[in-house]
């Protein structure tokens, strides 16, 4: 749907007025003559004197269309919604309610630019303009809810994500792997606790002798003995055959 069909304007003129007609009358005659000429901010002033002189729906509505056009969307709803209360037909209330749903449209409120819509089928059932708007609105609403969902399910996965790192960095240090110190290899002349110690020297265990190995032990003794008894006696007895007697 193109943007023009969306942005539909229907023009409240041909009200009946006389050479003789009120002010009120003359200003909205005025603004409405400004407004076909897209003079939209002389139309608007025109129109507020309007209202000024004699309040009218008729005035409210086509000031309401004024703004529009300067693309002072937020005001121009606000001026719908007083058209609309202040209709005095169906018809009338329709065209405010129609045309407040283009205003929050073009605001991208679209939650509020289908309701609009759904107020003027209820008071229009059979305007065509009207439904295809609603239909281009409930679209942009169920597509902009698609995307606050995705982002939304975005922000949620990243805060799980900042938590589940938030608990890893909590854990205490024995679930993680320990680094154990290595061993240096040891210098030549190391002296360092670390160093291999000699090896404590120990007397052999003495075990008690049987009775014939001390016997054998005793006889090797006096053996041992004799001979050395008698390498005595020789070499004194050789020492006695050198000597002469003068």
């Amino acid at each position: 749907m193109k943007q023009k069909g969306l942005v539909s304007f229907i023009l409240i003129i041909g009200i009946t007025v006389t050479a003789n007609a009120q002010p009120g009358h003359r200003y909205l005659r005025k603004g409405d003559k400004q407004y076909e000429e897209k003079a939209y901010t002389q139309a608007e002033e025109n129109y507020r004197k309007a209202l000024e002189k004699k309040p009218s729906d008729k005035g409210a509505y086509n000031l309401g269309n004024a703004i529009y056009q300067q693309k002072r969307y937020d005001d121009a709803a606000r001026q719908y919604e007083e058209a609309a209360q202040k209709a005095n037909t169906p018809e009338v209330k329709a065209y405010a309610f129609h045309n407040q749903g283009n205003a929050y449209f073009e605001q991208k409120d679209y939650e509020k630019s289908v309701e609009a819509y759904k107020n003027a089928l209820r008071l229009n059932p059979t305007d065509v303009s009207t439904k295809l708007n609603l239909a281009l609105a409930q679209k942009r609403l169920q597509q902009l809810q698609q995307q606050q969902q995705e982002q939304q399910k975005k922000e949620q996965q990243k805060q799980e994500q900042q938590q589940q790192n938030q608990q890893q960095q909590q854990q205490p240090q024995q679930n993680q792997p320990q680094q154990q110190p290595q061993n240096k290899p040891q210098q030549e002349g190391d002296d360092s606790e670390t160093a291999e110690s000699p090896s404590e020297q120990r007397p052999p265990e003495q075990k008690e002798l049987s009775r014939e190995e001390a016997q054998r032990l005793l006889k090797i003794m006096d053996a041992e003995e004799q001979r050395v008894l008698d390498k005595l006696r020789r070499k004194n007895a050789k020492i006695c055959a050198s000597e002469k007697d003068w």
